[in-house]
């Protein structure tokens, strides 16, 4: 299962206003730290979360174009004709 870029930026936004909101330097510290890593992460997921979006419109496109209609046997590699 991977994360979505969504929870990241949820966890980003709790992690920053930890921090806001602590009057420990080490707290403000490594809650920064940690909200700059699910940011850096949540950029990660949003190119996963595109390139998945555009897989599945390139797959849409050919199977429009092929007129196939049969999946294939492994779901991991889509239609039939795509072989």
């Amino acid at each position: 299962m991977q994360i979505s870029s969504a929870f990241c930026r949820a966890q980003q936004a709790s992690h920053t206003q930890r921090a806001a909101e602590s009057g420990l330097s080490n707290v403000r510290v490594i809650s920064t730290n940690a909200a700059a890593a699910w940011g850096i992460e949540a950029l990660a997921a949003e190119r996963r979360e595109t390139r998945n979006t555009r897989r599945q419109a390139d797959a849409a496109a050919l199977l429009f174009l092929s007129g196939d209609q049969s999946l294939s046997e492994n779901p991991d590699r889509g239609f039939a004709s795509a072989l």
